[in-house]
């Protein structure tokens, strides 16, 4: 038996959730119910919203990225004492 759910949504979210259920082929009903399916199958509800960059955080990676590409961050090491070991020198 099926039933019908009514919410309301901001008009903006269930216009991106639309496209993205559309590029995986799926409507936004199949969206939610699989949804509702994880909630119900593994008794978890999770929530994700990617928080965004800071200027001050993004200036710091690209920091981090141009000492990477000159040789200035060390290298990488496959274990723990190799990494201790270099840290002796």
């Amino acid at each position: 038996m099926k039933t019908v759910i009514s919410v309301k949504i901001d008009s903006e979210i269930k216009e991106a959730a639309q496209e993205v259920a559309k590029s995986a082929g799926l409507t936004l009903s199949a969206l939610v119910n699989a949804y509702l399916r994880q909630v119900v199958a593994t008794r978890r509800i999770e929530f994700y919203v990617a928080e965004p960059m800071s200027p001050h955080l993004e200036s710091l990676i690209a920091e981090v990225e141009k000492d990477l590409l000159g040789g200035k961050a060390s290298r990488a090491f496959e274990e723990v004492d190799e990494f201790l070991d270099d840290l002796k020198k």
